[in-house]
């Protein structure tokens, strides 16, 4: 059993704990020797750096951009997912702004091999598995608004043949 192990088994009790409460106590443990070295600091920063998550917000003027571009349409949806903020057309997403920049957009999976091959176009790859009908488009490749127009013109048209959620 490791240092750390011990600690977190200590933390709880003795008691073996699932996996998933090993790795927060292991978190909270890091943590708390963090606050403890940092005790005789006297930079305010570092107080405030010691167990702090940023989240790497989407761009809200690219967000914006495709708002402006899919228009007033009653069907639109926005929800915050995967980090960015995705807009669905009668519940099916249909682009996002993704938190990496650039675009997630969601295309006819018949499609990606030709989209990819004609496009800067990438397939999207979530956990080691390529997802066709998911394509990234970086933020270089949508500088202009018909560059954007032509992803948002791809992504809402498939998001409208499919049915509604």
């Amino acid at each position: 059993m490791s240092v750390q192990s011990m600690r977190a088994a200590r933390a709880f009790g003795g008691q073996a704990q699932p996996r998933y409460r090993r790795a927060w106590s292991g978190l909270a443990v890091s943590i708390a020797y963090g606050l403890r070295s940092l005790r005789d600091s006297s930079s305010a920063a570092a107080w405030l750096a010691v167990g702090t998550i940023v989240a790497m917000p989407y761009d809200q003027e690219f967000a914006g951009r495709i708002r402006q571009l899919i228009g007033a349409d009653p069907e639109l949806t926005e929800k915050k997912m995967f980090g960015g903020l995705a807009f669905l057309i009668r519940g099916n997403m249909a682009i996002a702004a993704s938190s990496e920049g650039g675009a997630m957009v969601r295309v006819d999976p018949e499609q990606s091999d030709v989209l990819v091959a004609t496009t800067q176009g990438t397939v999207m790859n979530m956990r080691g598995r390529d997802m066709p009908g998911w394509l990234r488009v970086s933020s270089g490749d949508l500088g202009t608004d018909d560059q954007l127009a032509r992803w948002v013109e791809i992504g809402t048209g498939y998001a409208r043949s499919l049915p509604p959620k």
